[in-house]
């Protein structure tokens, strides 16, 4: 495959994995990457984590800000293939149809299940017990085209989006480039998505962020480890909002209303839920770093915090 002309398409550190096997295996010819953003009070220019890997290797780049408008400057590269992952924007019919052996996306998620662009997160904090990678053709709507491939992972009880992202990261790789060879040679299988199946993991929302000790336990445990690493739960606590990072769940019940912290120890803060309570392990206050249970405690006096309650 030396000989393959690909165009990569992604944006975040998800995708410098399949870029680097791309770079040894194929001729990468251009990486299209979102444009880059100015981060911080000094308003630093920051690279994508993909850009930085083209430029490492001489790798032509491109950073339309509205790709519908700008696809001329990609078609005209002739690549044989493009291959988008975590791309950032929709990819307009006009290079859709250009490449001899199609535009191919690799999505994190067992499509149809989970489209869009949380799906790690969603995968979690919608309670999934296994998510994967499919490698698909692409068409003009949101990961809907066929199906070539699929690889399944499990979502182990403790895996944090964090954790569960680096072990599809892994996968995607593996998978991507057992399935190329049969998408060159045209032996590649080609299923069509069942819509009935259909559900969505949009973009995190800042109301999703927000930790409501109104649900379940295991519904509050997995949306604090859905947002571990990024971007991270939080609840309100006397005006602050705290992030939570990581929290456990207890057989304990109480009669005081969810969110009441009813105890702290060096095994947690436990906080009252709908149905029982949760212990949370790693948390962090405003303009702090991110403490464990055991440097928390430490700073404190536990009786201004029990009875407090989280909102």
């Amino acid at each position: 495959m030396k000989d393959l002309k690909v165009i990569f398409m992604g944006t975040p550190e998800f995708c410098v994995p399949i870029l680097e096997t791309l770079i040894e295996n194929c001729n990468v010819i251009a990486v299209v990457t979102q444009p880059d953003k100015k981060v911080g009070r000094k308003q630093e220019i920051v690279y994508s984590p993909v850009k930085k890997v083209a430029i490492k290797n001489n790798i032509k780049v491109l950073q339309p800000a509205k790709i519908k408008e700008e696809y001329e400057s990609i078609n005209s590269l002739n690549p044989d293939i493009i291959i988008t992952c975590a791309y950032g924007q929709i990819i307009p019919i006009q290079i859709l149809d250009k490449p001899k052996y199609g535009c191919i996306n690799v999505h994190a998620s067992l499509l149809p299940k989970l489209r869009g662009g949380a799906p790690i997160h969603k995968a979690i904090m919608y309670g999934y017990l296994k998510t994967g990678i499919t490698i698909m053709y692409m068409d003009k709507g949101m990961d809907t085209g066929d199906m070539i491939s699929k690889s399944e992972v499990v979502i182990e009880k403790t895996d944090t989006a964090q954790k569960l992202h680096d072990k599809l990261m892994k996968e995607s790789v593996s998978l991507l480039i057992n399935t190329l060879p049969s998408i060159i040679s045209g032996t590649n299988r080609r299923e069509k998505q069942n819509e009935d199946d259909a559900t969505y993991a949009y973009n995190i929302s800042r109301e999703e962020e927000h930790t409501n000790f109104n649900k379940t336990s295991l519904e509050v445990y997995n949306q604090i480890r859905s947002l571990n690493s990024w971007p991270g739960a939080y609840a309100t606590l006397d005006g602050k909002n705290i992030k939570l990072w990581f929290c456990t769940i207890t057989n304990n019940k109480y009669d005081q209303k969810p969110g009441t912290i009813v105890n702290i120890t060096k095994d947690g803060i436990e906080v009252v839920t709908k149905d029982a309570s949760v212990l949370i392990t790693e948390l962090q206050i405003p303009g702090k770093k991110k403490v464990d249970i055991k440097s928390f405690i430490n700073g404190i006096k536990k009786e201004d915090y029990i009875g407090d309650k989280f909102e």
